[in-house]
């Protein structure tokens, strides 16, 4: 069975977008020399898998338009702070939060580089209703 190992984040500025994952989660970057491609290491607490920001190849999908591709999503402890934070940093609100029955609390937002990402937060951690 195929299993997700690796996920790439395609940026017209990829610094900007490095600065935006590592600032929004703490992941960690290796940028790989004479290339543009950063590597990005999410952690080892958890199960869980690393990635990159690379370079965008040709244009970025048009605003507005559905998600035309593989959509991202990050665990995080508390969904309301990260939002924020994500907000202060460059973000905007793709979906609003909505509740997922036996999951937890998920929203969407659009990264600095206009890419959709799913952050998640577990029931267990969701705040009463």
């Amino acid at each position: 069975m195929g299993r997700v190992v690796h996920f790439e984040i395609h940026a017209g500025d990829p610094e900007r977008a490095v600065a935006f994952y590592t600032g929004l989660f703490g992941w960690q970057v290796t940028p790989l020399p004479d290339m543009s491609y950063w590597l990005l290491s999410t952690g080892t607490e958890a199960p869980g898998i690393d990635g990159a920001v690379l370079r965008r190849q040709g244009d970025p999908p048009a605003a507005g338009a559905p998600v035309m591709g593989a959509c991202v999503t990050v665990q995080v402890d508390d969904l309301e702070a990260t939002l924020a934070k994500a907000f202060a940093t460059g973000g905007q609100l793709a979906l609003e939060t909505m509740p997922v029955p036996g999951v937890g609390l998920l929203a969407y937002i659009l990264d600095t580089e206009g890419n959709v990402l799913g952050v998640l937060q577990p029931e267990a951690a969701a705040p009463p209703a």
